[in-house]
């Protein structure tokens, strides 16, 4: 007899959103400034260019409000807005309770260009996520990657 499908259901902004001071603008304006200055005085225009477009779009990025997406965790695979991982392609999980901002499920995939997937929990489903997986994943410890850390550390 087939297994009834189970599933935990929740939604969650897509990442943690800071609000910017004018402070922060105005430092991203002057680093990005001078970087492109430095860049053009070496002769590197194009460099200089990159540097300008690149800060224009931090800025961009950095005064967007996270979308709310649908998160749920399921016997049938993982599904995150409008995208569903199945368990063919997932190779382990870790709950990670200790962070800051709230526990955070990590999958790791086989995907090339997704190879972890970080998805915030509420807490009164903690247990209830790793009931699910727990027969169908193995539990691995599992760590976010630096440049994730850096980026909120820089309020992203």
């Amino acid at each position: 007899m087939a297994e009834a499908t189970r599933a935990v259901t929740w939604e969650a902004p897509e990442h943690n959103h800071i609000e910017k001071s004018s402070d922060w603008f105005w430092a991203l304006g002057i680093i990005a400034l001078s970087g492109a200055v430095a860049a053009f005085f070496f002769g590197n225009f194009l460099l200089a260019v990159l540097i300008l477009v690149g800060a224009f779009t931090m800025a961009l990025v950095a005064v967007q409000k996270p979308k709310i997406l649908a998160y749920s965790v399921s016997t049938r695979g993982i599904r995150v807005g409008e995208k569903i991982y199945p368990y063919s392609t997932l190779e382990a999980y870790f709950i990670d309770e200790e962070n800051p901002q709230g526990p955070q499920l990590l999958i790791k995939s086989t995907h090339l260009y997704l190879p972890l997937i970080i998805m915030p929990i509420p807490v009164e489903y903690v247990d209830d996520i790793e009931d699910l997986l727990i027969d169908r994943l193995p539990e691995e410890e599992l760590e976010e990657p630096l440049a994730n850390k850096i980026l909120e550390i820089f309020g992203f």
